[in-house]
């Protein structure tokens, strides 16, 4: 748990800048000077994932210094996010979440079983011997957990393909449950390269689950807090979704008929914008691209994206909090 709940928080910190401002930026680039180096900044920030993540989950752990240092070179190493070509190092990307999990998971066991047994000489001895043999491990383990993510991305994909309208549903109710679990969404789409419909209806998923909650707390959440919900994050109900599991009831049911409207109109995307669903607009900017620049089609993105889920919302309400008596606002409560 301390892991999951250190890569989800290095994901948020990494990748939401980019979510937030990154599309913005592109369409702003031509006619504003800055919205280039604002772009750059925000990926460097993603590429930075690993060693953020690592971070995150050395203070879950509470160690010193000298071993999350370590920790963060070790995961940068084994994440595959670095690569060397004529001399110089190359960044790209957010690396392999998986292996960077495991790779963070051996370094901060290794860091542990060490402490501070070389006494006077753990600042020379820990980081080499995590670096180099939780990296070096990492580094090992990269192409074969690769192979298998990439593996498992293509099948989801080719399932989706012969039956889009099960696995859209499916996809809107495993994303809708992941952006509120521990483990991050947005890690899992990136691993398993989630692309076309099986992205699309994934992240409407996300963005009926991210209206529903929050509609459900609007009454006794902050308007900034119930914003966040859709603008940021879902994943801050993930304390009360676990005290309280008959939550994930509606989200299923409102994520699934999202997911199979998503899957009716061939709504796609692809595995950088998977997991992200509303954020930032990602999810429907991304669909928006893969389709014919039409008027309608903009108002099928409009209808999916923020009419449905918004009438869905009001409806579950209406049915599980105002009638059946199933759920209680202060359920959703959230004291930030």
């Amino acid at each position: 748990m301390n892991i999951l709940n250190g890569i989800s928080l290095g994901v948020v910190v990494a990748l939401l800048p980019s979510a937030l401002v990154g599309q913005l930026m592109q369409a702003m680039q031509e006619n504003f000077a800055v919205a280039a180096q604002i772009i750059m900044m925000t990926n460097f920030a993603m590429s930075l994932l690993p060693a953020i993540a690592a971070f995150c989950v050395g203070m879950q752990f509470k160690l010193n210094p000298i071993q999350s240092s370590a920790v963060a070179i070790a995961a940068m190493i084994g994440s595959g996010v670095m690569t060397s070509k004529n001399g110089q190092f190359i960044l790209q990307g957010t690396g392999d979440i998986i292996n960077t999990g495991i790779t963070i998971a051996l370094a901060v066991g290794l860091a542990l079983v060490l402490g501070n047994k070389f006494k006077n000489y753990t600042i020379l001895l820990l980081p080499l011997l995590v670096i180099v043999f939780a990296g070096g491990a990492g580094l090992l383990m990269l192409p074969s957990v690769r192979l298998i993510a990439t593996s498992i991305g293509a099948m989801i994909t080719h399932v989706t393909s012969l039956q889009p309208l099960l696995m859209g549903t499916l996809m809107g109710i495993s994303f809708a449950v992941l952006i509120v679990s521990p483990i991050s969404s947005v890690g899992i789409a990136t691993a398993i390269g989630l692309a076309g419909i099986s992205s699309g209806t994934a992240n409407l998923g996300i963005t009926a689950g991210s209206f529903m909650l929050a509609v459900y707390g609007s009454s006794v959440n902050n308007f900034g807090t119930t914003v966040a919900h859709f603008i940021g994050s879902p994943k801050i109900q993930m304390g009360n979704m676990l005290r309280k599991p008959r939550l994930f009831f509606p989200l299923a049911i409102n994520a699934g008929m999202m997911g199979l409207l998503g899957a009716l109109f061939e709504i796609k995307g692809t595995p950088m914008s998977a997991g992200f669903g509303f954020s930032g607009l990602i999810g429907p900017l991304t669909a928006y691209r893969q389709m014919p620049a039409t008027l309608l089609n903009l108002t099928v993105i409009c209808l999916l994206f923020v009419v449905l889920p918004v009438i869905l919302a009001y409806v579950s309400r209406y049915l599980f909090v105002d009638r059946l008596k199933w759920i209680k606002p202060q359920d959703l409560l959230l004291e930030i």
